[in-house]
């Protein structure tokens, strides 16, 4: 059930929005040895952001999986810090991630919990 959700300032169209989605989802589940397809992609551009005193182009991701190991979280860092600056041009020293693994009956699905 990996959720991952990107809030950047980059301007993005529609038809490139799709296309980062996918590559997003499919490079995920690469990460996290999961399947693609419990993978969800979330990505809001044009997002107002101010990081370090600049609006130059900065990014926001949470991950969030259930299992997400702590011991993997800088392998993962660095994995989607590679794939924000290739997908959305956004420089690794300006984009924060956020890692978060929910418990298992607090994450619901398919009208159950996992």
């Amino acid at each position: 059930m990996p959720y991952i959700s990107i809030q950047t300032n980059q301007t993005i169209s529609e038809n490139e929005s799709q296309d980062i989605l996918k590559k997003i989802s499919h490079s995920t589940a690469e990460i996290l040895g999961k399947p693609e397809s419990y993978v969800m992609v979330a990505l809001q551009p044009n997002t107002p952001m101010c990081f370090a005193g600049s609006n130059e182009p900065s990014a926001y991701v949470q991950l969030k999986s259930l299992g997400l190991p702590e011991s993997s979280t800088a392998e993962f860092s660095q994995a989607l810090c590679s794939l924000i600056n290739t997908a959305l041009d956004v420089s690794p020293e300006r984009t924060y991630i956020e890692f978060s693994a929910p418990q298992r009956h607090m994450w619901g699905w398919n009208n159950k919990t996992f």
